[in-house]
């Protein structure tokens, strides 16, 4: 099979969903599919008249008969192109609706929700990457539920955590720089807890730079600069998860909850915030879950987690059975391309 998967570039970017997206390419490869990736240029996902150029640009290249698949943060750039997305039955990967993305404001998201429910009625099929978004793609983008499937992330096989040792709780939260995140609720909770011995590492590239400027300063207002590590990307994950003791993401919605897998696959009990699939990711033995964006809920729950170890370590022992139950990388890929031939198949 010959796919083209096209990406607003650099597909190298540290996210979830560009880790999804080089994992499902490598794993096509594998099985030896022929996959030539095509990076969008200009701005992504509300575009401007480069996205737009690059994206008819990038369709022109795919030869004929070649089955075509597009990441869901530049398919916006193809709304003058539906006839074309429709004749060669592109797919659609969306890891949430770019219109679902928070911190956009309303004029934003208006534009973004106006070119998807303009394009998904148009592709041959949309694989979400959780059950969660598969649900709303209809009711709430017009797409045909008899062309939605749902291929979830995958984990790899991982030693069980460590932890730090102590005495304190070495909290872990992996998540870009943006608003949809949560880091400014998860920095307001943990400043609640003063009399806490705790630190905060965050993994996560500063995409948003005045949102990331402000959650420095944020930390600082709140009296826990010296607690709080902004790490930025981390290529190498393993050495700082072996010393987690408590993952913690405030998302306000996630299309799956990747970071969060990974914490489980690892045995690390989790503080979240109920925003989006992530809720269905992780079960509640696994951790304490609060509403999104509840500072005083998430700052109760978290103290708990910190300050009870024993309640952590029963925490822990259901997150590394739930770690083990989770799909794994090496079926992804075979799972996509199943999708791939349904949409060839319509």
């Amino acid at each position: 099979m010959r796919i083209a998967f096209l990406v607003p570039g650099p597909i190298t970017a540290i996210s979830g969903g560009y880790g999804y997206d080089r994992r499902l390419v490598a794993g096509m490869r594998a099985l030896g599919h022929e996959v030539t990736v095509l990076e969008l240029s200009g701005q992504h996902p509300l575009p401007d008249d480069a996205a737009r150029d690059s994206a008819r640009a990038a369709l022109a290249q795919v030869p004929a008969g070649t089955h075509i698949v597009i990441d869901g943060l530049g398919l916006p750039s193809f709304e003058p192109l539906l006839d074309e997305l429709e004749r060669r039955g592109a797919v659609g990967l969306i890891h949430h609706p770019t219109a679902l993305e928070h911190g956009n404001p309303g004029p934003v998201r208006d534009a973004l929700r106006a070119a998807e429910q303009a394009i998904f009625p148009h592709l041959a099929r949309l694989v979400a990457t959780s059950p969660l978004t598969a649900r709303r793609l209809a009711p709430e983008f017009g797409a045909d539920p008899a062309r939605i499937g749902v291929v979830e992330p995958g984990t790899d096989p991982a030693p069980r955590s460590a932890g730090s040792g102590g005495p304190g709780c070495a909290i872990t939260a992996v998540g870009t720089l943006i608003p949809r995140k949560g880091h400014d609720v998860l920095l307001r909770a943990l400043g609640t807890l003063p009399d806490l011995d705790w630190t905060l590492t965050i993994v996560g590239s500063p995409r948003d730079k005045v949102h990331a400027d402000g959650l420095v300063a944020l930390a600082e207002e709140l009296g826990i600069k010296q607690r709080v590590t902004f790490a930025g990307e981390v290529a190498e994950m393993a050495p700082l998860w072996a010393k987690t003791d408590l993952f913690a993401l405030a998302t306000h919605w996630e299309g799956y909850g990747m970071a969060a897998a990974e914490a489980l696959a690892r045995g690390i009990p989790v503080a979240i915030t109920a925003g989006g699939a992530i809720a269905e990711v992780v079960p509640t033995a696994a951790g304490v879950i609060s509403p999104p964006g509840d500072v005083v809920s998430l700052g109760k729950a978290m103290r708990r987690a910190i300050f009870d170890t024993d309640l952590r370590a029963e925490m822990a022992e259901v997150a590394w059975e739930a770690g083990q139950r989770l799909p794994r990388w090496e079926d992804r890929a075979s799972a996509f391309v199943q999708e791939i031939e349904k949409a060839a198949d319509r």
